[in-house]
């Protein structure tokens, strides 16, 4: 497919019209800047009202003022920037101001709710609840937080968390009851509570651990396994022959 572009020139065969020059490079004529050719001749570039000249031999020859936009190809009209809004740096088109949002051709004033304040996202909820509140619709109701627990800030789950020494059971936050030979284990799973090295857990208690001849505790200190050349047979440690 072939695109055909404008012509500014005309090759050397055509005689040159008034308002033009010779190429400074090949052949040829082209229109002088200021001008543009129509037909075989160069016409001046009329420059509409609320325009300047660009001095270009390219393009239509004008651009519109600073604060007005083009509407066809000979007019320029001023940006009505509506209340609440700005002219954007463009000069050609207008943006709302911070706690203003568009709609259609005006801005509208942010209506913020109580316990609220402006959100700088440039997409999703226009406002954000304070801390210790969160959004219930389009009202910013208090977090109930129960005793013994804290707002933990985060932006989606449960928004508080159980002091250390407490778990969370039916929304409430329940004291860990630690047996004897255990310690409080802040792990996110499991009881909340960890037997101390030399113990394994049996339901709500630490037993003892009775060590096998011929065999250790492993790392976790929890459990025993056999040593080397040993194996594990009916609760003893027997050679591995």
């Amino acid at each position: 497919m072939l695109f055909v572009l404008p012509a500014f020139g005309q090759t050397a065969s055509q005689p040159m019209p008034e308002n033009a020059s010779a190429k400074s490079y090949g052949d040829g004529w082209e229109c002088n800047i200021g001008f543009r050719l129509n037909e075989d001749a160069c016409v001046a570039v009329v420059v509409p009202q609320n325009a300047y000249d660009t001095n270009r031999s390219y393009g239509s020859g004008w651009e519109c003022l600073h604060g007005f936009r083009r509407t066809d190809e000979a007019a320029c009209v001023a940006v009505e920037v509506p209340e609440g809004g700005f002219l954007d740096p463009s000069g050609e088109r207008w943006r709302c101001l911070r706690g203003y949002i568009k709609v259609d051709d005006t801005c509208q004033e942010i209506v913020l709710p109580a316990n609220a304040y402006l959100a700088d996202a440039s997409y999703g909820s226009m406002w954000t609840c304070e801390r210790g509140f969160e959004a219930t619709g389009d009202q910013c109701t208090a977090i109930a937080v129960p005793a013994n627990a804290y707002l933990n800030g985060s932006e989606y789950g449960q928004p508080w968390t159980c002091e250390r020494g407490f778990f969370e059971q039916a929304g409430l936050c329940a004291a860990v009851a630690i047996p004897a030979n255990a310690f409080f284990d802040d792990a996110t799973y499991g009881t909340g509570w960890k037997c101390e090295r030399g113990y394994e857990a049996s339901g709500e208690t630490c037993e003892f651990i009775n060590v096998p001849e011929n065999a250790h505790l492993d790392r976790s200190g929890n459990r025993w396994e056999c040593n080397k050349n040993f194996q594990k047979s009916k609760g003893l440690c027997v050679l591995n022959n």
